[in-house]
């Protein structure tokens, strides 16, 4: 047997997965300075909540499983969910707003001929217990921070918001599944099938004007473009409030990564308000997205308003490349080596102790000692001899001797093997 891994997963190599190690906790870190604490949810759930969280979105996009007790369970598709109900069961009592990030693995299903990625990791937040214009253009600036902190410096956070559409939908008085399939065509931003399902004579041609109209408003003057649509049809106050959170997002200083589009409607239905993306040149997909979705924890049995965004970090990774960015990772300070295990082992120790990322190594071989080091990008080829650890030149003779107490890595020489 030749084992292989399951479709639409793979396995991620050490240099890969150290890129990934830290841009996760360059965002982390962003995140964490704008109070936000971390939190861990079970890679599974109940079917039911994550059913009653995103309603018809789930179908199909869960992996399913039933546990020993006969309880139908799901791997979670997404973490805005397990996030409302750790809150809607843990912190409800707790005071206040609560502010939560999380990285973490999520998983889901796709047919096979699509080719798309069943698992891939997130990194983001959510923000419980508070609404308005401020919660939503903090939400906005926390997303900047954190792709800042990775070093994404070319991007646009496109945020709109699915009240309007949902506005003349419900104004339109048309049968559910009429609404259903416009906003599903909203959701694959299929603008011909909107079109086409706005085009009959059923419709008040105001309001087939503004529901085929406002998936297209981008850009600066799409939010007047969108009042007028909306007044139109008797929806004037549907954009209370994003006027302001414009303002807040400018005052925060992040206003130049955003954008306004009111085709973003994203792809989950529990969206209710502000709803954003994170578009990357080259890259052709979103790198992120989220919004407001103060339905779910009502859903949940503790209702309260909330927001937050996700960014998938293979995404990122792509999106980084793209624009010629490198991810540093920690550097290997050494490889060491020699013929004495247990002197190797206490030579190791005590680099370490002074702050170097040593890699032991049985060999003895100069030349093979500084082919390895050269190899793995270390700085050093060291070896342990006679209580003393020995610096390797690059034809692997010896070319001096670390004095005690040991340096500093960054107060040595270095640069390249020696």
């Amino acid at each position: 047997m030749r084992p292989v891994t399951p479709r639409g997963f793979r396995d991620v190599l050490p240099y890969e997965a150290a890129e990934r190690e830290v841009l996760s906790a360059a965002m982390s870190q962003a995140i964490s300075a704008w109070g936000y604490g971390p939190v861990e949810t079970p890679v599974v759930e109940e079917y039911t909540t994550l059913e009653a969280g995103m309603g018809s979105s789930l179908e199909g996009t869960a992996f399913r499983l039933f546990d020993s007790d006969g309880r139908l369970l799901a791997l979670r598709p997404e973490m805005t969910v397990p996030i409302a109900r750790l809150v809607a069961t843990r912190l409800v009592q707790e005071p206040g707003a609560q502010r939560l990030r999380y990285a973490a693995q999520v998983y889901r299903e796709h047919a096979s001929l699509r080719g798309q990625a069943r698992q891939f990791t997130q990194v983001g937040v959510e923000l419980v217990g508070t609404g308005g214009p401020a919660a939503d253009a903090e939400v906005v600036a926390v997303l900047v921070s954190a792709l800042r902190a990775a070093g994404l410096a070319d991007f646009k956070v496109a945020i709109g918001t699915v009240a309007v559409l949902r506005a003349l939908l419900t104004a339109s008085q048309m049968p559910d599944p009429w609404q259903c399939k416009v906003l599903d065509a909203a959701h694959q931003r299929n603008l011909v099938e909107i079109d086409r399902l706005t085009a009959g004579d059923d419709l008040p041609p105001e309001l087939a004007r503004a529901i085929s109209g406002v998936p297209r408003l981008r850009g600066d003057a799409a939010i007047d473009d969108c009042r007028a649509l909306a007044d139109a049809c008797g929806c004037a106050d549907v954009l209370e409030g994003f006027d302001e959170t414009l303002d807040l997002i400018a005052a925060a200083g992040v206003a130049e990564f955003v954008s306004v589009d009111f085709g973003v409607v994203r792809s989950f239905d529990y969206y209710t308000g502000m709803v954003l993306e994170v578009d990357a040149p080259g890259l052709g997909v979103a790198v992120g997205g989220g919004g407001r979705y103060d339905g779910v924890l009502k859903a949940l049995g503790s209702d309260a308003p909330a927001a937050g965004f996700a960014i998938g970090l293979e995404r990122l990774r792509i999106a980084l490349s793209e624009q010629d960015v490198n991810v540093t990772v920690p550097a290997l300070d050494a490889v060491l080596g020699g013929d004495d295990a247990a002197e190797i082992l206490r030579s190791a120790a005590r680099l370490r102790a002074a702050g170097w990322c040593t890699r032991l190594d049985t060999v003895a071989d100069g030349a093979g000692l500084v082919s390895e080091a050269a190899r793995l990008g270390a700085t050093e080829a060291l070896v342990a001899r006679d209580g003393e650890i020995v610096r390797l030149d690059r034809a692997g003779e010896p070319a001096g001797v670390l004095a005690y107490p040991l340096p500093a890595p960054t107060a040595r020489e270095g640069g390249e093997v020696r």
